[in-house]
This record gives structure tokens, sequence and C-alpha cells, in this order.
């Protein structure tokens, strides 16, 4: 049996319409079958209740999952966000900065050196890498320490390292390599 909303419209258009009534009726045709095609691709017209209760679900299996599952979500959010904004990084750089700005709390961070040594040992390891050194320094200090070129890099933060690398490469100047160095320190 036809629907009576179905009969009573073509009651209407077949009985009493007029010319710009059925240019209406012709205008609102084109309309739903275009939103028919549109959204019957992705199952139906969107139906925001039911958009809404269905994300309320998930934040709310998000809460239940605890801090850990937030933790999970948002690594992986910024992950997604670094890969696409900064392709050329590799996955060790990748976790170097989630680390950086979601920090686990399992992973005990290292305790950071004061400032002033942390200057002293930069000046000595970029005076060694640039080979002006005097060797009898250079000889204490591995006397003293071993292999203190190794150790200081694997001590210096990584920003510390990429700014000693562009000095090194001549990427950046003496001036601009002390000024971003302090600015590294102080952060």
């Amino acid at each position: 049996m036809a629907d009576d909303r179905l009969l009573q419209a073509l009651d209407y258009i077949l009985n009493y319409s007029d010319e710009s009534s059925i240019e209406v009726l012709a205008e609102a045709v084109v309309r739903r079958r275009r939103n028919i095609s549109v959204f019957g691709a992705i199952g139906g017209m969107p139906d925001p209740q039911k958009m809404a209760k269905e994300l309320t679900e998930k934040i709310n299996a998000g809460i239940g999952g605890g801090i850990d599952g937030m933790r999970k979500s948002i690594r992986k959010m910024i992950i997604k966000i670094v890969r696409e904004n900064a392709p050329e990084l590799t996955d060790s750089q990748i976790d170097e900065l989630c680390q950086a700005w979601l920090p686990d709390p399992g992973i005990q961070k290292k305790e950071a050196l004061p400032r002033d040594l942390l200057l002293s040992m930069i000046e000595q390891f970029v005076s060694f890498s640039r080979g002006s050194m005097q060797k009898s320094v250079d000889e204490n200090m591995r006397k003293e320490m071993g292999a203190w070129p190794e150790r200081y890099w694997k001590a210096f933060p990584p920003v510390v390292r990429r700014l000693i690398t562009d000095l090194l490469k001549d990427k950046i100047s003496e001036k601009d390599f002390k000024t971003k160095i302090v600015i590294a320190l102080d952060a």
C-alpha cells in the first residue's frame, strides 16, 4: 500500500499545482536526488543526534581507558601530525619529539647538567672539533674521562647537538651560535 504522504503529494501535484509550484517541486526533487546520491554513499543522511551519541560513547570509552589510553591517543595524533608536516624526520627523531612534548612518567628524565658546566663543555667540544684545542688539554681530558668527545656529545641536549652541527658545517655564524646556545640553555 502506498504511503499517505506520497498520495497527498501526488494529489497536490496532479490536481492543484500551478507553474510556479511545479518549478519549486522540480527543484526539490533535484535537491533530494543530489542528497541521496551524496549521502547514500555514506549510509544515508547525517543524523546529528546519532553522531552526538557515537561521539559521546567514544569519549566515554577513552576516559574509561584511563590516562594511559588518552596518552596513547595523543601520542598517535602527535606522530600523525609530525609525519604529515615533517616527513623527512626519522622514527627516532619523532620519538624524541614525542618524549619532549608528552613525557612518559615511567621514564626518568635524566638530570640536567648545570648551565655553566654545559657552556664549558660546549666550548671545549667545539674547540676540539675545529682543531683549535691544545693537544695537551685533549690528552689530559682523555686521561681523566676517556673518550670525552663522545661522552660530551651524548650528554648534550638534542637542540645543542643540532646547533653544534650547524656551526661546524658553517650553516650558522659563531655569533648566531652563541646567541642560540644561550637561548636554548635558558629555555
